[in-house]
């Protein structure tokens, strides 16, 4: 049923929950497991106020600053993916790994058009649905957007 199963992750505990179970899975179907991690380091345009204006100095990135930001977040998803890796071969599922740069729903829906995968597991923070609209979410927007079935594995909200 299952041959090929996309995995987005991050560093949380929801993302961490949904391999588990995406790895469940694969050992049951003797499926591939493939990890995804998208980085992106966006820069926000500012609007500044006319030059004659302007008393208090606005701080601009340099380029060399966006660099090794844009370095480490390559860096900080690299070490997500090998510790997953490391985890799903000790499991004896098979693995792979890709790292994109770019915005999250738009590169793992269409890294699941591209490996023509099966099922893509992914976690939820378990937001409510109102803030879900407002603030938009990575599992809203790849459940809408991705062309295979998507399991979302929610995490219950405390009752605080």
């Amino acid at each position: 049923m299952f041959e090929k199963i996309l995995v987005p992750m991050d560093h949380s505990e929801h993302s961490q929950r949904a391999f588990n179970v995406a790895t469940q899975i694969a050992k049951k179907f003797g499926a591939k497991i493939t990890l995804i991690h998208v980085y992106s380091v966006g820069i926000t345009p500012v609007v500044v106020p006319e030059p004659s204006t302007l008393t208090v100095g606005i701080p601009i990135s340099r380029p060399e600053y966006i660099s090794q930001w844009t370095e480490a977040a390559r860096e900080a998803g690299s070490r997500i993916l090998a510790e997953a890796e490391n985890k799903a071969k000790a499991e004896k599922v098979e693995v792979d790994s890709m790292l994109r740069e770019g915005h999250t729903v738009q590169e793992i829906v269409q890294a699941s058009k591209e490996g023509n995968f099966d099922l893509i597991v992914m976690g939820a923070r378990g937001v409510s649905h109102v803030r879900e609209m407002l603030l938009g979410s990575v599992t809203d927007g790849v459940m809408h957007h991705a062309t295979c079935p998507v399991l979302i594995l929610r995490q219950k909200q405390s009752p605080h």
